[in-house]
C-alpha cells in the first residue's frame, strides 16, 4: 500500500467537508455511550475524557470502524462491489449493542443519501451496498470518489470522531470549550499513531477490546433521563 500522503488543494477542501461537524449526518446527536459514563460518574472531569478516547483510540471499536472504512475506500477505489458489500455486512455483525448498530446505520444513511445529492455518480455505488450502510462504508467510498488519499481519509475520520465526542462531553461534563480544544490538541499526536497502525492492520488482525463501551452502550438504553440519542 503506497502511504505517501499528497493532497491537493481540492483534496484538502474535500476532506475537510467530509470531517466537518456541519456535515448533516447527525453525528452530534450521539455519545457513544459517554452519557452513561457521565451519569455513573465514571467520566467527571477533562483528565477522565482524555483517559476515555485514549483508550478507545488504542483498543476500541473505533480502530474496526476506521479499518473497515480503509477496506471500503479501497474497494470502492477497484470498483469490488462484492467486498464492498462484504464489509458492510461484516461492520453490521461486529456491533455489540442496538444502539451502536442504530447509529452507524443511521450516520451511513445520511451520509449516502447526501453523497448521492451531491454526486450523481455515487447512485449505483450506494444501491449495490444497499440499506442499511454502515456509516464507514459511507465514508470510504467518499474517499474514494474524491480521490483522498487513503491517509488523509484515515486521520479524517479519526479526527471527527473524536471532535465529536469531546462535544458531547463538553456538553455533558460540563467542560470550557477550551478545555475541549485543549484536550483535542492532546490527542493528535495518538491520532497519528493510531491511524498508521490501522493502515498496517491485516484482515485477520481485526478485533477490539470495547466491553467498557459495550457496558455503558446497554445501559444507556435504558437511562431514564437522556439528551443523547446513543
Amino acid at each position: 500500500m503506497d502511504n505517501t500522503m499528497t493532497l491537493t488543494d481540492n483534496h484538502l477542501l474535500s476532506i475537510l467537508q467530509l470531517a466537518s461537524p456541519a456535515l448533516p449526518v447527525g453525528a452530534y446527536s450521539y455519545s457513544e455511550g459517554l452519557e452513561t459514563l457521565v451519569e455513573n460518574g465514571i467520566i467527571a472531569n477533562q483528565a477522565h475524557l482524555k483517559h476515555w478516547l485514549e483508550a478507545e483510540l488504542l483498543y476500541g471499536a473505533i480502530r474496526l470502524d476506521a479499518a473497515v472504512m480503509v477496506r471500503s475506500e479501497q474497494a470502492a477505489k477497484m470498483g469490488d462491489m462484492e467486498s464492498l458489500c462484504r464489509w458492510n455486512l461484516w461492520l453490521s455483525a461486529a456491533r455489540e449493542t442496538e444502539e451502536l448498530r442504530a447509529s452507524s446505520w443511521q450516520m451511513g444513511r445520511s451520509l449516502i443519501q447526501l453523497l448521492g445529492k451531491l454526486e450523481s455518480q455515487i447512485v449505483p455505488i450506494a444501491k449495490a451496498v444497499g440499506n442499511p450502510c454502515n456509516y464507514a462504508i459511507a465514508f470510504g467510498i467518499a474517499v474514494a470518489h474524491w480521490q483522498i488519499s487513503v491517509n488523509a481519509g484515515l486521520l479524517g475520520y479519526l479526527h471527527s470522531w473524536a471532535s465529536n465526542l469531546i462535544t458531547a462531553g463538553v456538553k455533558l461534563i460540563p467542560l470550557g470549550q477550551t478545555a475541549g480544544q485543549i484536550l483535542l490538541l492532546d490527542l493528535q499526536p495518538l491520532i497519528n499513531t493510531a491511524a498508521l497502525e490501522i493502515l498496517a492492520l491485516k484482515d485477520d488482525e481485526l478485533g477490539c477490546c470495547s466491553w467498557g463501551l459495550s457496558l455503558a452502550s446497554m445501559q444507556h438504553e435504558t437511562q431514564y433521563t437522556r439528551l443523547f440519542r446513543s
